[in-house]
């Protein structure tokens, strides 16, 4: 086994790493002062010019993998970016990680990243001209519509959105909630899932749609905040979809393939969101190794205090086991396909966001009332991982998963 990374993921990763630190360190305190003046749901204006320096480094969507899963519908319509396999793009998602809004800077941003993955391969050549080739240019921002507040959504046949053939048109009616990235003014469509034939075999009944905002009936209610913070202006939306008509036509690859379409777009974007988690970690342990270093108790720096040497020591352990762990799911799916990877991607997608976590809660209790401040980054990344413990499916049903593989390895040895 190799553990060596070829010419070209370093060469990504430190292309990365070196235009976040000449224009996206230098921007952080712009950023959110910015955010913080004036309308908090406009477009961040200083993004912008960050953007086309990206663009023209040649670091532009850059997470789409060159051969991801089945034959696509529609071939004739060509994804513009630099496609790295998800090894390449493990490395560059983690240096992203370590800024809340640098994904945003390379167009790699979820959920767009995934409904982007979504219309690449099953879309139309119609529905890729209208969404995925603005999506790309970073013109428009799209939602992803899954969850709903009335039912357990970890179990996606419980979703109760309707959505209804009336002659050349779908009706859609339902509510659903956590719809991320529905607070900012560009998100101009999303991708709907609900129910097109209650009556069908179980896994049979789901469909997606697409919705663009402005339809007609589309209500976003409310914004949802994560532990007070808002995420604005990119947000999370409970949003109202009464009487929505939409066009025959919006419907994704057919009817009753909505969970065939769920596990091409969630397997990338759970180990997409454990990159950045692992990014998120490394940024909370030398935050975390600063402050020891610089604070004095009881006569000596606090980093000299044998409980903190030991956490440090773990802290650094457990990011190193979890990058490796990361890196053999990527390598999976490139090799051998999403589904062949679906119990990595599920050991990942746990132990991820747990172990980020307890970094987090160590480098808070190493700034002490700074920490659950809003002075350091700490306390909001720690709101952002912790919701990670059930996007995209929970630990409970990634846990089941790995259990049952278990428990079959037994059984067939019986």
């Amino acid at each position: 086994m190799d553990f060596r990374f070829s010419a070209r993921e370093t060469e990504y990763r430190d292309r990365v790493a070196a235009f976040i630190a000449e224009h996206v360190a230098p921007a952080d305190h712009a950023y959110h002062a910015e955010v913080a003046r004036g309308d908090r749901w406009a477009p961040v204006a200083m993004l912008e010019p960050l953007k086309e320096k990206a663009k023209a480094a040649g670091l532009w969507n850059l997470f789409m993998p060159p051969h991801s899963g089945a034959p696509m519908v529609d071939e004739s319509f060509a994804f513009e970016g630099t496609q790295l396999s998800n090894v390449e793009y493990a490395l560059c998602a983690e240096e992203m990680g370590k800024w809340h809004w640098a994904s945003e800077v390379f167009n790699c941003s979820a959920p767009d990243t995934g409904n982007m993955e979504v219309l690449h391969r099953y879309g139309t050549r119609e529905q890729k001209e209208a969404w995925l080739k603005p999506l790309m240019e970073g013109t428009i921002r799209s939602a992803f519509l899954m969850t709903e507040p009335a039912v357990a959504s970890s179990d996606a046949t419980n979703i109760e959105t309707r959505i209804v053939r009336d002659g050349d048109d779908y009706v859609i009616d339902g509510r659903k909630w956590w719809s991320s990235g529905t607070g900012d003014p560009r998100c101009k469509v999303a991708i709907v899932m609900g129910k097109t034939d209650p009556d069908a075999r179980r896994h049979q009944q789901q469909s997606m749609i697409l919705v663009p905002m402005d339809t007609p009936g589309v209500r976003i209610e409310r914004m949802l905040p994560v532990y007070g913070y808002d995420h604005a202006p990119h947000g999370h939306g409970e949003v109202v979809l009464e009487q929505v008509r939409v066009p025959a036509a919006n419907l994704l690859l057919g009817e009753g393939r909505g969970f065939e379409i769920a596990q091409g777009r969630l397997g990338p974007g759970r180990i997409h969101h454990c990159m950045r988690t692992i990014g998120v970690a490394e940024m909370a342990l030398a935050a975390m190794a600063k402050r020891l270093q610089s604070r004095v108790a009881f006569g000596k720096a606090i980093a000299e205090h044998s409980v903190w040497e030991q956490r440090v020591a773990r802290a650094r352990i457990d990011i190193e086991m979890t990058r490796l762990l990361c890196l053999k799911a990527a390598d999976m799916m490139d090799r051998a396909g999403n589904k062949a990877a679906q119990g990595e991607i599920a050991m990942i997608k746990v132990q991820a966001p747990t172990m980020a976590l307890q970094i987090l809660d160590d480098a808070i209790q190493a700034h002490g009332g700074g920490g659950v401040s809003e002075d350091f980054p700490l306390a909001a990344a720690w709101a952002g991982v912790r919701t990670l413990r059930f996007a995209d499916g929970p630990d409970e049903v990634h846990n089941r998963a790995i259990a049952r593989a278990e428990f079959a390895k037994v059984a067939d040895e019986r």
